[in-house]
């Protein structure tokens, strides 16, 4: 045991710590479209682990052939949008379940993107190109900061659209489909546009990553939903442990950015502890497992008739005080 602390260096931690908050702020930009289909759409969208990757192959692949890296994420937002199209078109114009209609679309951008790049990956000389978001240690604040500010305008948007008479249209759709239809509102559409924002935002940030990182993968999307539902999990406990039912729309795309913040501070802190790297996956499903366990003990605490009958003894101790 004192051989293995010996090997690990608070120093290093502090170190990696920044590199951790800017991929999380990166992936937070996902997190946000996750939330988006998961929580207001209710609607399980597989298609992001495809356009996530789409958004990083678009993006270099137009930086390489010397486009402005801030357009090129511009044209790579378009591009996961248009996934996100396709996949609603298959949902509710053919009648495919929303979790099949994201498989297919999914499977189909693996070998979109392939084509796009030529080749399972592709890599830029971040000497030759001058990017703002980058993983060199001596821009890393730089980075922070704007991708800390692109959430914020993202957030800002989001919650304004929000509240516009399209954005409560869109809410009724997933709290509701069949009394939104009813009240003339087009579901179909709404589902439309839902999964376009969302997978809009999941190749934004694919877009983001493959800049911070300089090199786009066929496979740097596996797992991104996982990664996605972890930060939208983790950001609801948060916020309802911090601020609880005085919540609201704004804090809880917020505590989204958050939860994928917190994500990768722990998964830097695993690394840190020399866990072996090909057990990420599991600790990543135990990290998602516990955070969603927590709402539903804490609920069942409070329902208990353990819980009921400790409350009944001091209710009547103070009566007879």
């Amino acid at each position: 045991m004192a051989a293995y602390l010996s090997l690990l260096d608070p120093a290093a931690l502090l170190r990696a710590c920044p590199g951790g908050i800017a991929q999380g702020l990166i992936w937070g930009v996902m997190a946000l479209g996750v939330y988006f289909t998961f929580r207001i759409l209710d609607l399980a969208d597989l298609t992001v682990d495809g356009s996530f990757a789409t958004g990083g192959a678009v993006c270099i692949m137009l930086i390489a052939g010397g486009m402005n890296p801030e357009l090129a994420l511009v044209i790579c937002t378009l591009t996961g949008a248009v996934a996100g199209v396709i996949t609603g078109l298959l949902h509710t114009k053919l009648g495919i379940p929303a979790i099949l209609a994201g498989i297919l679309t999914q499977i189909s951008l693996y070998s979109i993107n392939l084509n796009i790049m030529g080749k399972a990956n592709q890599a830029i000389n971040a000497g030759a190109v001058k990017l703002r978001i980058t993983s060199n240690a001596m821009f890393l604040g730089r980075t922070i900061g704007l991708t800390a500010f692109c959430c914020l305008i993202l957030m800002i948007i989001l919650y304004c659209y929000l509240g516009t008479e399209n954005g409560c249209a869109f809410r009724a759709t997933g709290n509701n489909a069949a009394m939104s239809r009813a009240q003339g509102i087009n579901v179909d559409r709404e589902k439309i546009i839902g999964l376009a924002l969302s997978n809009g935002l999941v190749a934004l940030s694919g877009g983001m990553l493959s800049q911070f990182q300089g090199f786009a993968d066929v496979n740097m999307g596996r797992g991104a939903i996982v990664i996605g539902l972890a930060a939208v999990i983790i950001g609801e406990v948060l916020g309802e442990l911090i601020v609880g039912k005085r919540i609201n729309y704004f804090l809880r795309l917020v505590f989204t950015v958050i939860g994928s913040i917190v994500y990768y501070l722990v998964y830097v802190l695993v690394l840190w502890l020399k866990f072996p790297a090909n057990d990420m996956k599991l600790l990543t499903a135990i990290v998602v497992a516990i955070f969603l366990a927590v709402p539903y003990l804490q609920k069942q605490s409070k329902s208990s008739f353990r819980h009921a009958g400790k409350r009944a003894r001091k209710e009547q101790k103070a009566g007879e005080q």
